[in-house]
């Protein structure tokens, strides 16, 4: 069973999503409360059902939000984000090598998110 685990940075309060097995699957950006890493954890739950836009291949259908969007980065890595239903960026991945591990990662937010528990 996937863990949300809250913890302090320099700057303000985020969470990362574990999986059961422990690995990280999805960060947040940092808050500036507890209350609003809360609130964003929450967001995660709520929309983590949402559908997939793949905007690695060319001429991508546009899903509407809340939605993951899979992306390259800079480096060449596949990379999701979900999007909440107003748009805002709520969690994002690590960089994968290959395409189909960056599913993989969303699948596994989709199973552990909802049931999740915090972890402060």
């Amino acid at each position: 069973m996937g863990k949300f685990v809250v913890k302090e940075t320099k700057t303000g309060i985020k969470f990362d999503l574990k999986a059961g097995n422990g690995e990280i699957i999805a960060t947040s950006e940092v808050y500036s409360s507890e209350a609003a890493c809360m609130n964003g954890i929450e967001s995660v739950k709520k929309n983590c059902a949402g559908g997939i836009e793949d905007q690695t291949v060319e001429g991508f259908e546009a899903v509407k939000h809340p939605k993951f969007e899979v992306y390259l980065d800079k480096s060449g890595e596949y990379r999701f984000r979900l999007k909440a239903r107003n748009g805002e960026v709520i969690a994002v991945s690590e960089g994968y090598k290959a395409k189909t591990s960056c599913l993989n990662g969303i699948e596994s937010v989709k199973k552990n998110a909802p049931e999740a528990e915090i972890v402060k």
